[in-house]
């Protein structure tokens, strides 16, 4: 099945949810289960290695987030789903730094400079709180490239995805990416100093 089928599949079974459909919302995780643990494996990659959470438990918190969203009808496609989803896991791994950095006296946080997709931090969770304090400014600057930054890095779609999710072009996604990358760089690299 290609990954058009699939999202067919997708918003079918997100309207079927929604409807109450007995079944429906086992399908749908079914069809998705997958891709979202590849996604939290993503997201994990990027935190310590002692990390109390482990991807399995990271895909099940954000499907309890979304349970509701699910069952009320509020996410209409592939792409608003998985904003959704990664959006939630972003949101369980900040309050988990949080909670952890709380724990610490003194706190101790650096900030990591951002260099691409994949970005990394390691022990510390202040490099995960720094790099959202970072795309909140972004976003009291210029919503529409946070939502950039939080539709292809946290939810992890791609340009088109990205693009369709925003009604804008593939075109202003890559400028607007680019744009935030290095905004997001710059940002990290004047907090260090």
């Amino acid at each position: 099945m290609t990954r058009a089928d699939d999202g067919h599949k997708l918003t079918r079974l997100l309207d079927e949810t929604a409807r109450g459909r007995e079944g429906a919302m086992e399908e749908l995780i079914d069809l998705v289960y997958g891709e979202l643990l590849d996604l939290a494996r993503a997201r994990m990659a990027s935190e310590r290695k002692a990390h109390t959470l482990q991807a399995v438990d990271l895909v099940h918190a954000a499907y309890l987030r979304l349970r509701g969203d699910l069952q009320e009808g509020s996410l209409a496609n592939r792409a608003h789903f998985f904003h959704a989803a990664g959006e939630a896991m972003r949101r369980i791994l900040i309050e988990h730094a949080r909670a952890r950095a709380r724990l610490r006296r003194g706190g101790g946080m650096r900030r990591l400079p951002i260099t691409g997709l994949d970005l990394a931090a390691d022990d510390d969770p202040g490099d995960l709180l720094a790099l959202e304090e970072a795309v909140r400014r972004l976003e009291d600057w210029e919503p529409r490239l946070g939502q950039v930054v939080r539709l292809r890095f946290y939810a992890g779609l791609d340009v088109e995805e990205t693009a369709e999710a925003m009604g804008v072009s593939p075109r202003t996604v890559k400028r607007d990416w680019n744009f935030a990358r290095a905004w997001l760089y710059n940002a990290l690299r004047e907090s260090e100093s």
